[in-house]
Formats: structure tokens, sequence, C-alpha cells
């Protein structure tokens, strides 16, 4: 097994069922983590038997950037069904911060999981 990690990807979108969340970009952390069976990429040295993170970490930016939804919820939904469509993963975790959102907390967060 092999873990990916993608920490605190920082990325501005509407988000949030207040008027003023509606009109302004928000931003969020997101982290991600999934983790795989690398065996055959560690062996052939071929990003194409690997997950390429890069490739990840492009299309979860594109989504959440086009993205409008009112809960944190249903975008960590979105995304670990984005991270999941690819038969490779096992299992993935995404967390969802939307900081200084909370007077005297530093961020709220929703974290989600799957698992095949």
């Amino acid at each position: 097994m092999t873990i990916i990690r993608i920490t605190n990807l920082r990325v501005k979108t509407i988000i949030g069922i207040h008027p003023h969340e509606r009109k302004k970009k928000t931003k969020l952390i997101v982290n991600v983590t999934l983790d795989y069976d690398a065996s055959k990429a560690a062996t052939s040295d071929s990003i194409n038997d690997a997950i390429n993170y890069s490739t990840l970490n492009k299309s979860i930016i594109s989504l959440i950037e086009k993205s409008n939804y009112f809960l944190i919820e249903r975008l960590a939904s979105v995304i670990l069904e984005l991270i999941m469509k690819d038969k490779r993963v096992r299992q993935a975790n995404v967390r969802v911060d939307k900081p200084k959102i909370l007077k005297h907390a530093d961020s709220v967060s929703v974290e989600m999981s799957a698992k095949r």
C-alpha cells in the first residue's frame, strides 16, 4: 500500500449560506490522503503505472474553482467522488477547512472518507 498526500492546498471559491459568502470568493484549505497499490509503478518507474498527483491536484483545483456550493460537506463529497473515479484508489480521505470563519476558532472543517 502506498499513501499519497496533498497537503494544505489553498483554493478560493464561492461557498457558504450567507449572502456575503455568495458574493466574494472564500479561501479554503484542502487536504487529501489516498492509498493505492504502487508496486507496479515502483517496479516500472513509469508515471503510466502511478497515480499522477500533479494531474489529480490540477483536477481538484479546477473542480473547486468552478464550484458554487452552499456547504463544505457537499464540496468535500464531490472532491472525494473525483478521487474515487480512479479505480486504483483503495481508500481516500478529504478534509476541507474554511479558515477564519468562526470567531475564536482557526477554522471549521469537514472530513470525509471512502473505501472500496
